[in-house]
């Protein structure tokens, strides 16, 4: 997953990964990059990723994802193994 923050927040508004205990703030141009599935099984899911968008406190958050696939998506989904 690709995350892009399109501006900066005055307060709050962190991307939090808390089995990894980081928090990422956001500013603009940056971006955040991380694997959702495990290098030595990609069918299945890292979960010391799984992560949560923090409040707003002061300001307004504009980001823009992209999920990137390392593999054929679409056979999986033809064979019901969404």
């Amino acid at each position: 997953t690709l995350f892009l923050y399109l501006n900066g927040v005055e307060e709050g508004g962190g991307t939090a990964f808390p089995l990894l205990g980081l928090t990422v703030q956001p500013k603009k141009g940056n971006a955040v990059l991380w694997p959702s599935v495990l290098d030595e099984a990609p069918e299945k899911k890292d979960g010391r990723t799984d992560h949560e968008a923090l409040p707003v406190i002061k300001g307004v958050k504009y980001g823009a994802n992209a999920w990137i696939h390392t593999r054929n998506y679409r056979l999986a989904e033809k064979m019901d193994c969404t």
